[in-house]
């Protein structure tokens, strides 16, 4: 598991750049060599790190999962939410 406060708006944004190339090297660790095959990318409610509305986590979501999709690694990539109730809930496209 990587954890990265307001995780959606980073690579959504991709102002970063540092930040966006630390998460890329834990990803590769993951898959490389733990043998991870799915990376989640996952906004919640009332995320302290990204305190945007339910709609707008969903844009950056999206668009993170088009990023990490980008780098290539063999791995399925999925867009989460956790909403209020801590229910899961799938970001599609």
């Amino acid at each position: 598991m990587i954890n990265e406060p307001g995780v959606d708006r980073i690579l959504a944004e991709s102002a970063d750049r540092r930040l966006i190339e630390s998460i890329r090297r834990n990803v590769e660790i993951s898959i490389e060599k733990h043998g991870s095959k799915y990376i989640a990318i996952v906004g919640h409610n009332d995320c302290a790190g990204n305190s945007v509305d339910r709609l707008t986590h969903f844009a950056q979501i999206r668009a993170a999962v088009k990023i990490i999709e980008s780098w290539r690694y063999d791995a399925r990539v999925i867009g989460l939410w956790i909403d209020e109730k801590w229910s899961v809930h799938e970001v599609t496209a």
